[in-house]
């Protein structure tokens, strides 16, 4: 079984192929360290402290340059699912986001994460700028902007609030009546975080509730922490709760967005195929 490896080698002393330097530093062979580069789990930060992946098995290491090697054989085979195009406006694209497909990727690759298959979809006809993320553990809609000054317009709207995410969650128990929407305020790591919900429905035979859950604030695992706080976990949830575990994971989905296009200076909501707003 290959084992992990991880090399931060600086500075190199003098321009070499990269594919070089790194059978001579790992014993791997080409085609190996050739797929982990493809997969962005090589690193080079120049002189001027810019550092970002090199994909290229052709590319040559400059003298002073620092290099990064993160290999995980475990990883680097992993096939993630494929997220979907929903809406391309140009300046900005809407995507589905699939279960067990990151939103961007780590030091030991980006293959498994929606910034690089829409990175690979748009090849270089347009950049790519992650605004917000969603767990890997959950399904649901998510926003690429495609130039800097869209990736600035549409990061202010979710910083002030503006944008409107609504999710759909099967939570465990009976959550209460449908008739009117009620409000969670557990400060979250120090912070203020709000969560807004409404009941749908209550299943007795399963125990479960359908809820319909907005968020005002973006903290980290907010929905699957503010209900497991109140008692009512999400179903599937593999981090917070009791009795709530299934077979068919997480059941959190991310179905709308809503806000002011900044481009368009129109509403527009966005939603996931198949779930009715």
């Amino acid at each position: 079984m290959e084992k992990k490896i991880v090399i931060k080698k600086a500075p190199i002393d003098k321009p070499e192929n990269i594919i070089v330097i790194f059978q001579n530093l790992t014993g791997l062979s080409k085609i190996k360290i050739k797929d982990a580069m493809t997969k962005g789990a090589v690193w080079k930060t120049d002189n001027r402290r810019k550092r970002k992946r090199i994909r290229r098995a052709t590319a040559w290491i400059q003298q002073n340059d620092h290099i990064e090697f993160y290999y995980d054989p475990d990883i680097l085979s992993i096939v993630p699912p494929s997220a979907k195009l929903l809406y391309d406006m140009i300046h900005y694209s809407v995507w589905s986001k699939p279960v067990g497909l990151m939103t961007q990727g780590t030091d030991f690759g980006d293959h498994c994460s929606l910034i690089r298959q829409s990175e690979i979809y748009f090849q270089s006809r347009r950049k790519n700028f992650l605004i917000h993320r969603l767990d890997r553990e959950t399904e649901g809609l998510v926003v690429i902007a495609h130039t800097s000054e869209a990736a600035k317009r549409i990061s202010t709207l979710f910083q002030k609030r503006e944008v409107v995410k609504r999710y759909r969650a099967t939570v465990l128990g009976n959550i209460g009546s449908p008739d009117k929407i009620e409000k969670i305020e557990i400060p979250l790591d120090g912070k203020e975080s709000i969560t807004e919900y409404q009941a749908e429905e209550y299943d007795p035979a399963s125990n479960t509730s359908t809820v319909t859950v907005w968020i005002k604030t973006g903290r980290k695992h907010q929905i699957r922490r503010h209900f497991d706080m109140i008692g009512y976990p999400v179903m599937g949830d593999p981090q917070y709760g009791k009795e709530n575990k299934n077979v068919q994971g997480l059941q959190l989905i991310a179905i709308s967005l809503s806000f002011r296009c900044p481009f368009q200076h129109k509403e527009i909501c966005f939603h996931l195929q198949g779930y009715s707003i």
